[in-house]
């Protein structure tokens, strides 16, 4: 569980995850999800230094989540993660690993089944939504292109699942050779073979990046807590 942002763009001073949504922060909402969640044996969140007195009230009433410092790269956090992790991983205590946006609160217990059950049929699965309008912008900015197949274009979510063998090698090669990814899966694709699948995503499962996110996240929260 990444809780590494910052709350710039939602104007909110501070690491946007620990802004309040209904009777939890949107960081309480997505730790639940996973530490509830009954085919998770462990939550580990990846936090920043400055945010461990908010982190450690959090995780204090979730006896499965550990906690550990990120880097200062979304990759290097992940990385951290996993290290927590390897002994298990080694061990194959732990099979598969989830890697989820702590600024997702609203994901849900189908989508992590989902998630889970592609990434140990085949490999990997990263969930998304279909996109009928998306374009890419030409080289020298001037146009716009519709690439062929561009009605099968996703925007992808997160909890992003993969292998966990596999992953943590991935991880420790992109360290090593200082391999910055766009995503999980871009760094698993570079060093695996793993083939990675795509999941239906949830409309519900939004990111909190502006305010009007938080607003919608509020309406959402509240037609499911009443």
């Amino acid at each position: 569980m990444l809780a590494g942002g910052s709350g710039a763009r939602i104007g909110a001073g501070h690491n946007k995850v620990y802004l309040p949504l209904g009777e939890r922060t949107v960081l309480g909402w997505s730790l639940r999800a996973f530490a509830v969640h009954p085919a998770i044996s462990t939550v580990v969140l990846v936090t920043r230094s400055e945010d461990a007195v908010q982190a450690a009230r959090e995780v204090a009433e979730l006896p499965a989540v550990e906690t550990v410092t990120g880097g200062a790269t979304r990759q290097d956090s992940e990385w951290r993660g996993l290290q927590r992790l390897a002994e298990r991983i080694a061990a194959d205590a732990i099979d598969t690993v989830l890697i989820h946006d702590g600024a997702r609160p609203l994901v849900s217990a189908a989508l992590i089944d989902a998630v889970l059950a592609a990434a140990r049929a085949v490999g990997g699965a990263v969930p998304g939504l279909l996109r009928d309008d998306l374009a890419a912008a030409t080289p020298d900015g001037t146009g716009l292109t519709w690439p062929p197949g561009a009605d099968a274009l996703v925007a992808v979510q997160t909890p992003q699942g993969f292998r966990a063998r596999p992953l943590l090698a991935a991880y420790d090669r992109a360290h090593d050779e200082g391999f910055v990814g766009t995503d999980t899966a871009s760094c698993v694709q570079r060093f695996t073979d793993l083939p990675v699948r795509w999941v239906p995503g949830d409309e519900r499962n939004l990111k909190i990046t502006y305010p009007h996110d938080l607003t919608r996240a509020e309406r959402l929260v509240s037609s499911v807590t009443r």
